[in-house]
């Protein structure tokens, strides 16, 4: 491994990219603690997490240290990084105190979490739109950074939605399957490393972002961008 000299270009980028990724991971945190707060549940309020501040949602090494490395590594080594870019947030905790309600809450507070990055994608496709047809004309950059954005947060989205715990999708698949919190969390404890090696492994690779086109297709239409 040898330091290149320093790409500016490619370090100012990273850092847009870098501030896009954290504001969209946290703004997937809050959407949980959102709604798990709105449905009665008590306890992300009280760790601090119903805020739009991305310091109460940022985990150091899933937000900041593998992503950073990833990001950064073409504008220091050139090339580039040297395995795919994955990111995660300090994970939302729950109660759900009540009984009668526990499946739903749970169904919907996670849900709210791609939720918001459906929204981001959406925000950002309607934005340059709206500026399109009030005869703004953007600069490639700007251009790079609005498709980026779209498709990062579609990224995010279908990624979290795999049926793999302990990714949102794979806590709906428990409500949905019947699956037991034991089965769930034995399954949680493994899963993590088994995803690093799969989303680097060219076959899945190649399916996700296929899944990760599909999802980011009609906003990237929307947008305007692309005509």
């Amino acid at each position: 491994m040898v330091l290149a000299a320093i790409d500016l270009e490619a370090l100012r980028w990273g850092a847009l990219l870098m501030i896009l990724l954290v504001v969209s991971i946290a703004l997937h945190e809050f959407g949980h603690a959102w709604m798990a707060d709105r449905r009665g549940d008590p306890l992300p309020r009280a760790q601090g997490r119903v805020t739009l501040d991305p310091l109460a949602h940022i985990d150091p090494v899933g937000t900041l240290l593998i992503p950073g490395v990833m990001i950064f590594w073409p504008a220091f080594f050139g090339g580039g990084a040297p395995l795919a870019l994955i990111g995660w947030g300090k994970p939302v905790q729950v109660l759900l105190p009540n009984p009668r309600t526990r499946h739903w809450d749970d169904i919907l507070s996670t849900a709210a979490g791609p939720a918001m990055n459906l929204l981001l994608c959406l925000g950002f496709a309607l934005g340059s739109a709206t500026a399109l047809a009030f005869g703004w004309r953007p600069a490639p950059s700007a251009s790079d950074f609005l498709v980026t954005a779209i498709a990062l947060n579609a990224g995010l989205l279908a990624f979290n939605l795999l049926p793999i715990p302990p990714l949102d999708g794979g806590r709906l698949l428990r409500r949905f399957s019947g699956m037991t919190e034991a089965t769930f969390n034995q399954v949680s404890g493994i899963a993590p490393f088994a995803l690093l090696i799969l989303i680097n492994l060219g076959p899945f690779r190649a399916l996700l972002g296929a899944l990760v086109a599909w999802v980011a297709a009609p906003f990237l239409w929307l947008s305007g961008l692309l005509g």
